[in-house]
């Protein structure tokens, strides 16, 4: 754990309490709208860590609403944890891809296995970088400069990823 003392699925749930009151729900889908190109979060993830946060005092809990559903607001303490976070060293990234896994072993594929492999991910990565574009032009247009800038690494990704596809032995 960083100096902080939160990992990343933490902080950047307290990230988008700036934002304001959100349910778990709302976090799930707001972290999915915002941070998905890039960064995956599970629902388990989120609803392991806001009990957490609430017990570190980093959020509170609003009254419970609709279906019992209840929402973190940020709180001071909350906040400065944040920044904290915010300053520290990102530290490596890690690069797992299911494909690039199995490529590894192209030599235990069938050509069809490797064929299919190879359309499925084709597939995948030309229609995220349809819509992540989509997402940075509107990022964009509302004049989120920051939000766009970190989408254009899922851009990037996937053109990548489209291009080491191109290349890729058939088998």
């Amino acid at each position: 754990m960083a100096e902080s003392g939160v990992n990343p699925t933490a902080a950047a749930l307290l990230g988008l309490l700036h934002e304001g009151p959100m349910t778990g729900g709302q976090l799930m889908a707001a972290a999915e709208r915002r941070l998905a190109p890039y960064w995956s979060m599970t629902r388990s993830q989120v609803y392991r860590e806001l009990p957490v946060l609430a017990e570190r005092g980093y959020v509170r809990l609003g009254k419970p609403g609709p279906r019992m559903s209840q929402p973190y607001a940020l709180t001071a303490s909350g906040k400065r944890t944040f920044s904290r976070w915010l300053a520290e060293n990102p530290g490596r990234d890690t690069i797992r891809n299911p494909v690039a896994l199995r490529m590894a072993f192209g030599n235990l594929h069938s050509a069809s296995q490797l064929k299919s492999l190879y359309a499925s991910a084709n597939e995948y990565h030309t229609e995220a970088l349809a819509q992540v574009r989509e997402q940075v032009k509107n990022a964009k247009r509302d004049g989120e400069t920051y939000d766009a800038s970190a989408l254009e690494f899922a851009v990037a990704y996937h053109r990548a990823a489209l291009s080491w596809l191109k290349s890729a032995p058939a088998g």
